[in-house]
């Protein structure tokens, strides 16, 4: 009798967790309805398709299709890391890449501070909708932004230069201006996107911590520093360490639309070389061994970077 009136409350507390976690449920079941797309989406076209990473073990052909394509091992990672071209090109990803983040990482961050500063709100909207206009832009037109801009013969700026100094520069054709465009447009294109995001964070800090450094003397350069920059940095950090799973992926549309033949040496990627060989040149398995290696890569950066936040009490996981 002692022990069953003991057992009592316990199976009461049960009985009520249990009933507590229905009800939640039967009230989340329209948000959980509207996530059933979202789950398909990244089940039909994110995980089924990792199904078809197999083929960088086989000599794939449609005939036999992916399954009954006579296994090859890791041949095909074998001829692609023994081409001299192979190292070029992960040259030329990891380098595009980095200069994104190095460059294009910081970019929206400042927007962003500094739009906060702003006081006049029409002027604030204005300039959050013309900076975040781009990012609705495809590629193609990106692209036909900065031919229209820099070609040699028909661009603004070369026309512009060509009644100033007499003479045009090959922007497009020259590697190093060629790598300078493709950072700043993409800069351009997907700055305001990020903007949004940061802005969003610095409206969550407690304006009572800027009232208390301005009290204790702070100006608008240490309150930046020590009350706005500190106040995002888990935004700041979680966005970066996304960005380190992309490291090795530059892009194709941003590539291929800038790319010409003067500039191959610099802006040959995995991207546009998986679609030369892979699509055009029909070697599948060589192009899905890239690939792989591509998200191998990629998978190894955002769980490095993760650990290195941890210690920061700011990773992911």
């Amino acid at each position: 009798m002692h022990s069953a009136a003991k057992g009592t409350p316990g199976l009461q507390i049960k009985e009520r967790r249990r009933a507590e976690a229905k009800r939640r449920l039967n009230d989340n079941i329209p948000l959980l309805i509207l996530f059933v797309p979202v789950l398909l989406f990244y089940v039909i076209f994110k995980y089924v398709p990792m199904f078809g990473a197999i083929m960088a073990f086989k000599d794939y052909n449609f005939a036999q299709g992916i399954l009954h394509s006579p296994w090859s091992g890791f041949r095909n990672f074998q001829i692609l890391f023994s081409n001299p071209q192979t190292l070029g090109i992960i040259r030329n990803s990891l380098v595009l890449s980095v200069l994104n983040i190095v460059v294009g990482f910081p970019a929206p961050i400042i927007l962003a501070i500094l739009l906060n500063e702003v006081r006049k709100q029409w002027f604030k909207k204005w300039v959050q909708t013309l900076v975040y206009l781009p990012h609705f832009f495809s590629w193609v037109i990106v692209g036909g932004i900065v031919i229209t801009l820099f070609a040699e013969q028909t661009g603004i700026v070369n026309a512009m230069l060509e009644r100033t100094t007499g003479s045009t520069t090959l922007f497009l054709y020259n590697e190093i201006s060629w790598i300078a465009i493709f950072v700043g447009s993409g800069i351009w294109k997907e700055a305001g996107f990020s903007t949004i995001i940061f802005l969003a964070a610095i409206t969550n800090i407690d304006p009572s911590l800027y009232e208390a450094s301005s009290l204790d003397g702070a100006n608008k350069w240490k309150q930046i520093l020590y009350v706005t920059l500190p106040g995002i940095s888990s935004t700041a950090i979680l966005i970066l360490i996304l960005q380190m799973g992309n490291v090795m992926s530059v892009g194709f549309d941003s590539v291929y639309v800038l790319q010409n033949a003067g500039v191959y040496n610099v802006s040959e990627v995995i991207s546009t070389y998986i679609y030369k060989v892979g699509i055009q040149g029909g070697q599948f398995s060589l192009t899905s061994a890239m690939g792989l290696f591509e998200s191998v890569v990629g998978f190894i950066l955002v769980f490095a970077a993760n650990m290195a936040a941890r210690k920061f009490d700011r990773g992911l996981w």
